[in-house]
């Protein structure tokens, strides 16, 4: 993994959940001399990771900090700095989206651009349904399951084969199709029983798309199991456009050109 302190430090913050559960959260300034934006960018990270290694060492946050963007990451309940618990009732993108909400009340400002990926943007798709201050939004990491299944493409990353995965000890063998997600979960020091509970509360209830009154920008890898027939996804929002980049689950936020995507179409200064 790249060096975090390669990155301008975050202030770090706690937001403690109408449940009890501390939710980590970060943000980064404009950087010096760049002309700021007036809306703040918020990132919501996918599974297994959390805002450090999924914004920050591809260079995301960076980036924007440059364009004049003061951005805001998310940990999701149970993964990075935020709280942890093994029960599957703590857990779910709903409730999820009840946390991220919490933190963008904070912010105090009339609008918010929203970015998140895999886990994270069924979460900021719901987000985005259910409010009308989510000005521009991206979604990455899924595709044409979160219309069909009704969130991240259970057809390929079944529910409870994650969870019984994430749980394995000693010698028991894990299916090729989640070995590497355990073993990212694991690189990157998640809460193994964290993440089987939120694997068996994986949404699959469905969003309101026709809801979402951001101008959207659905990005997906072009080898990426998760994000099929992307199309589906972006055909199904109000105001979407589709850009399919170079690389796998794994791979296309690294793609230098997710990030220089992102960037231009959240509009930096002249948004």
């Amino acid at each position: 993994m790249a060096d975090f302190a390669a990155a301008v430090a975050p202030r770090a913050s706690m937001l403690v959940a109408d449940d009890g559960t501390e939710i980590a959260h970060y943000r980064w300034e404009p950087d010096a001399g760049t002309e700021p934006h007036p809306v703040p960018v918020v990132l919501q990270h996918g599974f297994a990771a959390h805002a450090m290694v999924e914004w920050v060492d591809p260079g995301v946050v960076a980036a924007l900090t440059a364009d004049g963007r003061s951005v805001v990451g998310v940990d999701a309940r149970g993964h990075g700095r935020s709280g942890k618990s093994a029960d599957p009732a703590r857990y779910g993108e709903p409730r999820m989206v009840r946390d991220l909400c919490a933190i963008i009340d904070t912010l105090d400002v009339p609008s918010v651009d929203l970015v998140g990926y895999s886990m994270g943007a069924i979460i900021a798709l719901l987000t985005a349904a259910a409010r009308p201050d989510v000005r521009r939004l991206v979604v990455s990491g899924v595709g044409a399951g979160t219309v069909e299944v009704g969130g991240v493409d259970t057809r390929v990353l079944p529910n409870d084969v994650l969870a019984e995965a994430l749980l394995a000890v000693g010698p028991t063998p894990v299916p090729p199709e989640v070995a590497g997600l355990r073993a990212f979960a694991e690189v990157v020091g998640a809460d193994l029983p964290s993440l089987a509970a939120q694997a068996r509360s994986a949404h699959q209830g469905g969003i309101d798309l026709t809801a979402v009154t951001a101008r959207t920008l659905v990005i997906t890898g072009d080898d990426d199991p998760l994000a099929r027939r992307p199309h589906v996804l972006a055909d199904a929002l109000p105001d979407a456009r589709l850009l399919v980049v170079a690389g796998d689950h794994g791979t296309t936020l690294g793609n230098p050109d997710f990030t220089s995507a992102v960037v231009e179409f959240l509009g930096g200064r002249r948004g």
